[in-house]
């Protein structure tokens, strides 16, 4: 057993999403099945929203943000996954360790913020739709989306720096998949008090923050809708915000379980399938509850397939 000091290991041995080694094959076939959809699914989005002239408004260069966080999001994650399933090394190196841990909440708590950002953009397209392309400018767009990205990297230099400080006594047994903070701070055998406090009232802030901007948003946008004459139109109004309102929900559930008591002594399988669902399910299903739920990203998807397949014959 090697350690870089008398408190850190060289790496750590990572106990994976189950004790039983007969469902590490199904495990990765799964895992990579859904990776490759994700993969697909947010790639399809961004190229269809940067090459379709019909998806120029505010709310395709959010939802192309978007997809292209969860693609990295998952990235952080899934690929050592994969490899730790698919053989006997269950390891990651220290640095490895702190990679992961800093590139992981740095995107997604910018996810947390940028998805109470395009609450804010579905209020203005619903509650002020003649001010709509004006209001959310280029300019204000990526001011918007770069405040998403820089208070996610701010969040992670504080959390996962505090957390990396803490000693480990030799322990190098983390009992997750992958390296996630409230996982490393358990591990540590000093005093993690400031850790715990820090790492609740911030994701408090992180997470309830945006999650009020999004109630009061759809506060506002569900008395527009109601306002609206036409049943087509509080139909696709209500199509529109399902969609996203979904994806919050998704992303939120889990994330407010684990993030808002990181020190509680509830069953750690059930911190792993929801961990597993909001870095892994949730950015799969992201391009499908886009698409499926909007006429619009699925008519550009067809005019794509359709150029593509003319293209190739030509």
């Amino acid at each position: 057993m090697k350690y870089t000091n008398e408190s850190f290991p060289e790496y750590f041995i990572l106990t994976g999403l189950t004790k039983y080694p007969w469902l590490d094959p199904p495990l990765f076939f799964i895992l990579l099945t859904s990776y490759l959809f994700t993969l697909s699914g947010n790639t399809a989005i961004i190229l269809v929203s940067q090459l379709d002239s019909q998806l120029q408004s505010p709310m395709y260069f959010f939802l192309t943000s978007l997809s292209f966080l969860d693609l990295c999001f998952t990235t952080t994650t899934v690929p050592q996954m994969l490899f730790n399933l698919g053989g006997p090394n269950k390891s990651i190196t220290y640095t490895g360790c702190m990679v992961q841990a800093y590139v992981f909440h740095w995107l997604g708590c910018s996810e947390c913020v940028l998805l109470g950002v395009m609450a804010l953009d579905r209020y203005v397209a619903l509650c002020q739709p003649l001010r709509y392309s004006i209001i959310m400018d280029r300019k204000l767009r990526l001011q918007l989306s770069g405040t998403a990205w820089l208070l996610g990297l701010a969040n992670s230099l504080l959390q996962s720096t505090l957390t990396f400080q803490l000693p480990l006594c030799g322990n190098q047994a983390l009992d997750h998949f992958f390296c996630e903070l409230p996982g490393l701070i358990r591990m540590a055998c000093g005093d993690t008090t400031v850790n715990v406090i820090i790492l609740a009232v911030v994701a408090t802030f992180l997470i309830m923050g945006p999650l009020s901007m999004i109630v009061v948003s759809y506060g506002y946008i569900a008395r527009a809708v109601f306002r609206i004459p036409c049943a087509a139109g509080r139909l696709k109004a209500f199509n529109t915000c399902s969609s996203h309102l979904l994806v919050v929900s998704l992303f939120y559930g889990p994330g407010i379980y684990i993030y808002m008591q990181p020190s509680g002594d509830d069953p750690q399988d059930l911190t792993k399938v929801l961990t597993l669902f909001y870095c892994v399910i949730t950015p799969m299903a992201n391009p499908f509850i886009y698409t499926l739920r909007n006429k619009e990203v699925t008519g550009a998807l067809r005019r794509l397939l359709r150029k593509t397949i003319s293209s190739k014959r030509i």
